[in-house]
């Protein structure tokens, strides 16, 4: 190749490079995104675990429905109200004050107290279990199966099972809510943080048959309700349930429990 060739060439390339770059540079000033700086302020309060519990995408689509009001200044879970506090002020309102909610796991069915029915050598996860005889080894159909798959699901190590039921550590919880749909039988929740007493048990079954089934079952006796001075103890379908709006912390329920399914928090 001739050097008037190579010259045409190099030419060529860099008129065809300056062309792209002014174009892309066009490009970007024309089509740039404006930042919200609210949002950008708001984001960088947020803890950044991207643990979903508050509904939205991770932090950012937190950050960007609180900078467009559609979702509350205390909406991360994480964060509680000193972030919650923080971002009010970035959006220049006030904060509700928000009580701190922990999860709970209502079961007691150890491998001490509930009855097995076979031994179970499989791929541990509590979701598979939907697909063995009986819904899991163990004579409680309603019972924590122990296989971790809310341990697997927490964000924050706040859970792990222990003797075959799954408990959390209150401190380390922060009310993201994967635990709660991790588990298949329904056996977490999130209660107050300050609350009193639960009832640590989930079987619906009669009498009888709960207590063939696990040493720590509720037998729906109704001992509990009538001895609660507040009312907050109700009996359904042959199983206790807590009122904590009503509950007082006085313990009188879990004293005359026969089955000692009602705990101290």
């Amino acid at each position: 190749m001739s050097v008037t060739g190579i010259l045409s060439a190099a030419a060529v390339v860099g008129v065809v490079g300056i062309f792209v770059g002014l174009f892309l540079g066009v490009a970007g000033i024309r089509f740039k995104v404006e930042k919200d700086e609210k949002e950008e302020a708001v984001l960088a309060c947020l803890p950044g675990n991207n643990c979903g519990g508050c509904g939205f995408a991770g932090c950012s689509g937190l950050a960007a429905a609180i900078a467009k009001g559609e979702a509350p200044v205390n909406a991360c879970p994480v964060g509680g109200e000193a972030v919650g506090s923080k971002i009010a002020a970035i959006m220049g309102v006030e904060a509700s004050s928000t009580e701190r909610k922990v999860a709970f796991v209502a079961c007691m069915g150890d491998c001490e107290k509930a009855k097995q029915d076979y031994e179970y050598t499989g791929h541990e996860d509590c979701r598979m279990m939907a697909f063995v005889p009986g819904g899991g080894p163990k004579s409680c159909s309603s019972g924590c199966l122990g296989f971790g798959s809310c341990v697997k699901a927490c964000p924050f190590d706040a859970i792990h099972v222990v003797n075959g039921v799954a408990v959390v550590d209150k401190e380390k919880c922060k009310a993201c809510g994967k635990c709660v749909e991790a588990c298949p039988k329904h056996l977490i929740s999130l209660i107050p943080y300050s609350a009193g007493y639960a009832v640590a048990c989930s079987s619906a079954d009669k009498g009888p048959v709960a207590m063939k089934a696990c040493q720590a079952a509720c037998i729906g006796c109704g001992l509990c309700m009538r001895n609660c001075p507040s009312k907050a103890v109700k009996v359904t379908d042959f199983h206790a349930a807590i009122d904590q709006e009503k509950c007082t912390g006085c313990g009188a329920c879990a004293e005359k429990c026969p089955r000692k399914c009602i705990v101290r928090l």
